[in-house]
């Protein structure tokens, strides 16, 4: 039986009894199944810029044909546990130095030297190398494999909470150093079969294969538009985002150039910028020469008459509808027709463009803060906005390692309006009883990158509330409390929590005085259920209206298809992947549960909790919340 499944696991071991000598030639992506084949060749001959690696955890599972035996015997333990916890590639350089290929040639010469050295194994000019599932020179001793082990085990636990197969990885790399290779390869087996089927593993495939379909636009990129060639920037606005947005551009090589209002203020703005900058160099992710090379493509300035020849400008300044009239009549003034107007705003973009001629440049560029961290672009369209320009900017945000949505112009766009939501129902559980680090904390366990508040304060309660998105809103004055008083986050280093000058969090017993004066104000009374919910219930209390604007912009067709608010959920507001974005953990939980839920909070709490009509139809019919309300509505 147990050799059964080691046939059925590893048919590449087939490789292995060939009387020929196989030698693998690797350029491009040599990822997943890839490299499994070439582990098990005799020899591996690699490209230097060729990316090797073994990223299924990524995707909820464990390599399936042999990866987690034979990387640790070709490599070492530690660093292959490294690479396949952590998802990550290496190149031919690097993988020459680990040992994982045997030499690297150019690619002109890859062939070649490839059946050249399989010609030599052949007449025993090189040796024919012990396979890789039984090598063990490489390996470290059993004591300290253990203790790698139990190293690579705390990490799990650490970085993945939630998650079952970083774990079950493990367990299946140390039954190989333990009990042999062929054991951990029938362990393989049957660790891939559970994980495959799981649901972690379903949700994460959705997420990739959602990621990789966001720059499909019915419409656009079937037009046959080539993106034209985006070599300058130019960023208006050197405060938090700006600056932010400036590193994003400085990061991949564009030249940029930063305009503000006089002296003091750019002068500022290019300080953040290079603050920005430090930073990845102070954690290893820039070298000291890209620093110097970045900062030498920033040139700031106070007039548009550098503007003359940019090819993208992107507008960042504070959100004063007025104000952003006036520059995007400038921009057009002076700025070359081909040249991308762009505003990194949260305001509907017809009124920023309503009073210049040149509508069809106009896009939506927006960032979420930290710009130059978090992965995505939230592409905003108008209805005049040119086919050309998303294609440009769809370009763009490939080239600047960002993933793109399209979505279509409103206030808020789609993000903001998905989750705006979720800060009101926070702020409505405090008041009405329930505590601000309970609430955090429950988010944490959920697997959110930060809870509501500790995310109020990343982005500043300025910000936060600067714009509202949505007519279905709870009227709470606890943060307008706190911005009066200098409490914006922590840019003030007073939010929510109290946060020193390393950026390190505590809570803030003084915050309890601005709830008890919001709640005097409201004239609400504390709820001693609310007092005492459990996790789950705050997480749905404040998630689930989230799910319910997002029914919104589904029927109002805001984004091309549902699972663009996956993609925006996880990677603009830190949903845990392994949920599968927004609509695809409420489809896990069903239209009828969710729109329940709310009818219950909606009779005890007023009409913020309320169904939309969207959801109630979806609710009545049973069927999931990404399908298409009306399928014979347009879409963007």
């Amino acid at each position: 039986m147990q050799l059964t499944k080691l046939l059925l696991q590893s048919y590449f071991s087939l490789i292995l009894v060939s009387r020929k000598p196989l030698v693998a030639a690797i350029d491009g992506h040599a990822l997943g199944g890839g490299l499994e084949i070439a582990m098990c060749c005799h020899a591996r001959i690699s490209t230097p810029n060729a990316k090797l690696g073994l990223p299924e955890l990524h995707l909820g599972i464990i390599p399936g044909f042999g990866g987690t035996q034979r990387l640790p015997r070709l490599v070492g333990l530690a660093k292959s546990l490294e690479m396949m916890l952590t998802a990550k590639s290496v190149n031919g350089k690097e993988a020459l130095d680990l040992g994982l290929v045997d030499a690297i040639v150019s690619p002109s010469q890859l062939l070649d030297a490839a059946c050249k050295w399989a010609l030599d194994i052949w007449e025993h000019k090189k040796p024919w190398n012990i396979a890789s599932l039984y090598r063990t020179d490489k390996l470290e001793s059993l004591d300290e494999a253990r203790e790698i082990l139990k190293l690579a085990r705390e990490q799990a636990l650490r970085i993945s909470p939630n998650l079952y197969h970083p774990l079950a990885f493990v367990d299946v790399v140390e039954e190989g150093i333990v009990s042999g290779p062929r054991a951990g390869l029938i362990k393989e087996y049957e660790t891939f079969e559970v994980l495959i089927r799981s649901g972690t593993c379903k949700a994460l495939v959705h997420i990739f294969l959602s990621r990789r379909g966001t720059t499909k636009i019915p419409g656009v990129t079937d037009l046959g538009l080539v993106p034209r060639h985006v070599k300058k920037v130019a960023i208006l606005g050197g405060e938090l985002m700006g600056s932010e947005i400036a590193t994003v551009f400085l990061l991949s090589n564009y030249y940029v150039i930063l305009k503000e209002v006089n002296d003091k203020v750019l002068e500022a703005g290019i300080h953040r910028i290079k603050a920005n900058l430090q930073r990845r160099t102070n954690k290893g992710k820039l070298s000291q020469a890209k620093f110097v090379q970045a900062l030498s493509l920033l040139k700031g300035t106070l007039d548009y008459e550098t503007f003359r020849d940019v090819d993208m400008v992107i507008e960042a300044v504070t959100e004063d509808l007025t104000l952003k009239q006036k520059i995007f009549m400038d921009l057009e003034k002076y700025c070359a027709p081909h040249c991308i107007l762009a505003s990194n705003t949260s305001i509907d973009l017809n009124l920023i463009g309503e009073k210049i001629k040149s509508q069809d440049r106009i896009i939506g560029a927006h960032f979420f803060s930290p710009a130059y961290v978090m992965p995505l672009l939230e592409i905003v369209r108008t209805q005049k906005t040119s086919s050309q320009v998303i294609v440009d900017l769809l370009d763009v945000g490939k080239k600047i390692k960002k993933t793109p949505v399209v979505v279509r112009n409103c206030t808020g766009f789609a993000v903001n309006r998905m989750f705006f939501p979720c800060t009101q129902a926070a702020l409505l559980l405090v008041e009405h009883g329930a505590d601000i680090y309970c609430i955090d904390s429950a988010f944490a366990k959920f697997g959110m990158a930060m809870g509501p508040f500790r995310l109020c304060d990343l982005i500043g309660l300025d910000v936060a509330m600067a714009t509202e998105v949505s007519d279905k809103i709870y009227k709470s004055t606890l943060i307008p409390l706190m911005q009066q008083d200098k409490r914006l986050g922590e840019t003030t280093q007073k939010g929510f929590y109290l946060y020193d000058e390393r950026h390190k969090v505590k809570p803030d017993p003084e915050i309890k005085k601005y709830i008890e004066k919001a709640r005097e104000i409201s004239g609400v009374s504390i709820d001693p259920k609310l007092a005492k919910l459990s996790d789950k219930d705050i997480v749905e209390m404040i998630l689930f209206p989230s799910i319910n604007e997002a029914c919104r912009l589904l029927a109002e067709c805001i984004v091309v298809k549902a699972a663009d608010l996956d993609i925006a959920s996880v990677m603009g507001m830190g949903f845990p992947p392994y949920r599968g974005g927004t609509i695809y953990w409420a489809d896990t939980l069903g239209s009828k549960y969710i729109c329940s839920r709310l009818n219950g909070w909606a009779r005890m709490y007023g009409n913020f909790f309320k169904p939309c009509d969207s959801l109630v139809e979806k609710a009545s019919r049973g069927v999931p919340l990404s399908g298409m309300t009306d399928p014979a509505k347009p879409r963007l």
